[in-house]
């Protein structure tokens, strides 16, 4: 009863009414709600009702619950999101809208797994990833394909001087973090910039694939933006280190950050899957590209942690994924803005 309580009423009448239009659930108003664990920005729910005519226990049809977070707004504008969700959906991409409440919404159900924190590194799954990610970089989207990264960075920067006492401030530099911020986009400006409709937030549990299709979904679209590709790409290679699994979900492994290897097969397939040739200067311009966007990804995450740890109840240690973060920005910089790194970094 404690579960189902989660559920606002408002959400239980859109459950009630869509169930009422199908003739093979038994009881529109029993449902069986399972949180779903991963979901760092909002609350997420799979509603289940028995099929009409089965034996006892026999689930039938099946939609998602989101509740979304308090506070989070500070992050993301959510008629925005919105309306990227249904032009998704129109694109035949992602889940379907079902209905809206005041605090969250009712999506269709996929039939297929959420990958895992490991899938990220099968070579086989990375690859579908890769293609995926191209053919969502090229949607059609609505708006100025201008960069949006900077702006959100130094939002999110003046949210966390807000919300931080002066100690927090302190210890996450946050005085000195314009210049960084300043210094990172006047050096990315110089690069060549393909920019293309980015999810900006491709961890594992933003990502399902159907076993028997091997059909990739990109879901959740909260952070989505036009922003250049390599940040896009840079973002994902960085979440190869989260596991939200775990008994400890805030503890990054950056052992697992893909070497030059693997994030040089992966480039190749994303840009190679439209059927173009690309040059080996150009392979090697986007990989470079992709280790500095690599540093603003750091930056961001650790900004969200900052801010999320004083405006989100979700149990997760919020402030010590900021201390990664920020630690690895320091530990990579030096490393990343050394001309010659793309030959000696593995």
């Amino acid at each position: 009863m404690e579960v189902l309580d989660r559920i606002p009423n408002e959400a239980r009448k859109i459950l009630h009414s869509l169930a009422s239009e199908w003739s093979d659930v038994s009881d529109s108003r029993a449902i069986e709600v399972v949180p779903l664990k991963g979901a760092l920005t909002n609350e997420v729910f799979e509603i289940n009702w028995l099929a009409a005519g089965t034996g006892e226990g026999e689930r039938g049809r099946k939609v998602l619950v989101r509740i979304y977070g308090e506070g989070v707004d500070v992050f993301f504008n959510r008629e925005d999101e919105i309306r990227t969700f249904e032009l998704m959906s129109r694109h035949g991409q992602g889940p379907h809208l079902l209905g809206r409440f005041h605090n969250g919404r009712v999506e269709e159900f996929i039939h297929a797994r959420t990958l895992s924190a490991t899938d990220l590194r099968d070579p086989e799954i990375s690859a579908l990833i890769a293609s995926k990610l191209r053919e969502f970089h090229d949607l059609d989207m609505p708006g100025p394909r201008k960069v949006h990264l900077w702006d959100r960075l130094r939002n999110w920067h003046k949210a966390a001087q807000r919300l931080c006492s002066t100690e927090q401030a302190k210890e996450f530099c946050l005085d000195t973090l314009e210049e960084e911020i300043s210094s990172l986009e006047k050096l990315l400006a110089g690069d060549d910039q393909r920019i293309g409709f980015c999810h900006n937030d491709l961890q594992y549990g933003n990502i399902m694939m159907d076993e028997e299709t091997k059909q990739i979904t990109i879901i959740d679209y909260e952070y989505a933006s036009f922003n250049p590709i390599a940040y896009d790409i840079a973002n994902h290679f960085c979440e190869m280190a989260a596991d939200y699994h775990t008994g400890t979900p805030h503890v990054l492994d950056y052992s697992k950050y893909p070497d030059l290897e693997d994030r040089k097969r992966y480039v190749n397939i994303y840009v190679k899957s439209p059927g173009e040739d690309p040059s080996e200067v150009e392979l090697e311009d986007l990989l470079e590209s992709i280790e500095k966007y690599a540093l603003v990804s750091h930056l961001i995450w650790g900004l969200w942690g900052i801010i999320s740890e004083h405006v989100n109840e979700i149990d997760f240690d919020y402030a010590q994924y900021a201390r990664q973060r920020f630690e690895q920005y320091r530990l990579r910089k030096p490393i990343v803005l050394d001309h010659g790194f793309f030959h000696h970094t593995s």
